[in-house]
């Protein structure tokens, strides 16, 4: 775990409230980013799920498998995010530039590693239970989707980058962008308007694709060109290679990604269990996920903000500000899962409601799974907050392999097998599933907050 000494800035310690205005100033962009971001895969779901059912089920697990190794890819995005940070505050443009470009190199790689597993899909689906006519239509979903994953990436590093020199406007608005232009494409492709073929479910991946490439050309383009960017030649001699720099992305990175991907998995798990239990059960599952994940990213963009803060923090040597910025970032962080928690036990059949036709004679049963689920999802926001939020501050003192081995724990051994045993051995459904979720996140929140915690305490 890095380290800070005791040694303090010369200006006087920013006060609680600063913290919480400059939390918010960065984290309400990066916020809104995220809720771009995931929109358009809950414009997805939402319009597949006026679509028809079976096309419903089929996006649930396809777009959870692709978010799950996307949010794997991602672990270089959040190294990358710190370590600028760092850079930038200890003046060090040199290194800002490298270890960015080397996130790049690696989010490529690992977009060509994974291809083959969403090309082939279908027969992993029917192996682990999936009714086969929805695993032909996932892995036709994923097929095109694959082609999305390595710009999805890119722009991803691109946002760290930005984030972390506080340029987090302009990614607010290319997200926003992109997540509306998302909207009017599937209009088009998947109902087949404007003259354009009803393409269903494969109109709503190339709609995704096509998004995903213009975000990052828009991203390019700003890094590259403007004046005040320009003096970090961001893009010169992309090409060749800085192997000290990958690899001190790679050692920051890969625990991040394993992290990524264990709390991504636990979902990704949660959603094939669904599937065992049926297909209404599966779409349900997909709406309350959706509907969480709108929510979760408020949690993330703070998660991001004290990243930033705390990379600052680290380079400054500024002890006194770590601490009060950690404590502004939680305090946010908690107020939000408390009212969310009201919005998820006082609304729930409308949020339901939202994503199914009302002539759908699936609707009243799919729904009245979903209030179940979002009764159960109430009860894990402060954890969820808690954990996510956690990850943040440890990031940005670069301590990731503990926190690795702690969400592992927390969601492999803890959460899956208690969502395995309550809802499919104990016959209780989707409500025992998604209790699992919640003992494991209750785990993952306890640990990660006690240990950087722990580490403030140390200093």
């Amino acid at each position: 775990m890095s380290a800070l000494n005791h040694t303090v800035t010369a200006t006087p310690p920013m006060p609680f409230g600063g913290h919480l205005r400059a939390a918010l100033v960065l984290g309400l962009p990066l916020i809104g980013s995220h809720l771009a971001q995931v929109s358009i895969q809950v414009a997805d779901t939402l319009m597949l799920g006026w679509y028809s059912i079976p096309a419903l089920a089929a996006v649930v697990l396809g777009a959870t498998i692709f978010f799950a190794l996307f949010v794997t890819g991602t672990g270089i995005a959040w190294a990358v995010m710190p370590m600028v940070a760092h850079a930038s505050a200890a003046g060090d443009h040199g290194e800002l530039r490298r270890v960015t470009r080397m996130g790049l190199w690696l989010s490529l790689a690992f977009a060509a590693a994974i291809m083959p597993l969403m090309w082939w899909s279908q027969a992993l689906l029917v192996a682990l239970g999936q009714d086969p006519e929805i695993a032909a239509m996932t892995q036709a979903y994923l097929r095109i989707m694959g082609w999305g994953m390595a710009p999805a990436l890119l722009v991803m590093v691109l946002k760290s980058y930005l984030a972390a020199l506080e340029r987090t406007q302009v990614v607010l608005w290319v997200t926003v962008g992109a997540a509306v232009l998302n909207v009017a494409l599937n209009w088009v492709l998947i109902f087949g308007n404007l003259g354009a073929p009803e393409l269903g479910l494969r109109g709503a991946a190339i709609g995704s694709v096509i998004i995903e490439v213009s975000a990052l050309l828009v991203l390019v383009a700003y890094a590259g060109l403007l004046p005040e960017l320009r003096r970090y030649t961001l893009f010169h001699r992309l090409w060749r290679p800085d192997w000290p720099a990958f690899l001190r992305v790679f050692r920051l990175g890969w625990p991040i990604a394993l992290t990524n991907l264990a709390e991504s998995g636990l979902f990704a798990a949660t959603a094939v269990l669904m599937g065992w239990v049926g297909t209404r059960d599966l779409a349900a599952h997909g709406i309350a996920i959706e509907i969480t994940s709108l929510i979760f990213m408020v949690h993330l963009g703070l998660s991001n903000a004290a990243t930033v803060r705390a990379g600052r923090a680290l380079g400054a040597r500024d002890v006194v500000g770590l601490r009060r910025g950690a404590a502004a970032v939680v305090t946010l962080s908690m107020g939000f899962a408390l009212a969310t928690m009201v919005l998820y036990l006082g609304w729930p059949e409308f949020l339901m409601g939202l994503f199914l036709s009302p002539d759908d004679p699936e609707r009243p049963a799919v729904i009245a799974i979903g209030v179940g689920l979002l009764a159960v999802a109430a009860l894990f926001q402060l954890a969820d907050g808690a954990q996510v939020v956690a990850l943040g501050l440890l990031r940005g003192v670069q301590d990731t392999r503990v926190p690795m081995i702690m969400a592992a724990v927390s969601y492999w051994l803890v959460g899956i097998p208690a969502s395995w045993l309550l809802g499919i051995h104990l016959g209780l459904g989707g409500m025992g599933i998604w209790a699992g979720l919640v003992i494991g996140l209750v785990l993952a929140g306890i640990l990660m907050m006690g240990r950087f915690y722990h580490y403030l305490k140390r200093l």
